[in-house]
């Protein structure tokens, strides 16, 4: 069947899927989506949050109740950010693979694959600018398993600090920073007792309450690498895989794909981050 034949949500489809496959920073383990279902044909979104009402001691027959007047604030989140893919594959090549056939789906993946490395880039230097100053560690070295362990209790205690919510929270870091943990006495005691949630969460493993996420690209400066602790409500992402179309070009024999992918994030609770600049040396 000749790929102009294929409607545009299929293609669609699959390179959403490829792209939910391989996403870390632009996961929904690390970012809300709370917004992208007003992204439609928009290129910004109004997200308004309110002030918190004052708790005030009540008794009865004797307290006169105020109401007081809440304050909101409006914060734009901008979908900005736009990149293309257009790929062809020739008549010939597909007749002389041995699964021709495939090759338009494969690099639909690779393209979702690749549009995910673009998307979790930008969105790991949204984060690295927008986080709280107090949040942010300077060039630390973590040269053994028990640096790395303490390094982790460390954002712990700053998240606590800024009474960040337990639930959701994930540590995401270079693969040697994860294998390092991974040495460590405590995780490996404290893995003995969750390993259960490992598959559960889809995740490296869970200790002092953080989903532990390996990416190993977006997160290097040099020898130095960024570690990031987290929840999800701390940052939004939208994006749209849009004006899909597959086509056959008029000057050559082949098939051809290409896409629009539209996104945009925002820092939105800056003190529910923190970060830490690794150095391997």
């Amino acid at each position: 069947m000749a790929i102009t034949n294929f409607q545009r949500e299929v293609w669609a489809a699959e390179l959403l899927q490829s792209f939910l496959k391989q996403n870390k920073f632009s996961s929904t383990s690390v970012c809300n989506r709370n917004y992208e279902g007003d992204v439609a044909g928009a290129k910004s979104v109004k997200i308004t949050s309110i002030s918190r009402p004052t708790i005030a001691q009540y008794v009865e027959g004797t307290t006169s109740i105020t109401f007081e007047s809440l304050t909101d604030a409006q914060r734009t989140l901008y979908i900005d950010q736009d990149y293309y893919f257009a790929f062809q594959v020739g008549d010939i090549a597909k007749a002389q693979s041995a699964n021709g056939g495939a090759l338009m789906t494969e690099a639909a993946r690779e393209a979702g694959a690749g549009l995910a490395e673009n998307a979790d880039t930008y969105v790991q230097g949204i984060m690295e600018s927008d986080v709280a100053a107090a949040n942010k560690i300077g060039a630390t070295s973590i040269t053994t398993s028990a640096l790395a362990w303490a390094r982790l209790v460390a954002h712990a205690q700053i998240l606590n600090e800024n009474n960040v919510p337990q639930e959701g929270r994930y540590t995401i870091c270079p693969s040697w920073f994860n294998s390092l943990l991974m040495l460590d006495t405590n995780y490996m005691a404290y893995d003995a007792v969750t390993s259960g949630n490992r598959l559960e969460n889809g995740v490296m493993g869970r200790v002092l309450g953080f989903d532990i996420i390996v990416a190993n690209y977006a997160l290097s400066t040099g020898d130095d690498w960024y570690v990031y602790s987290g929840v999800p409500q701390a940052v939004t992402f939208a994006n749209q895989i849009d004006k899909v179309e597959a086509l056959s070009p008029e000057s050559a024999f082949s098939e051809a794909l290409k896409g629009l992918h539209v996104y945009g994030a925002k820092v939105i609770r800056p003190a529910s981050i923190c970060m830490t600049l690794c150095s391997k040396t």
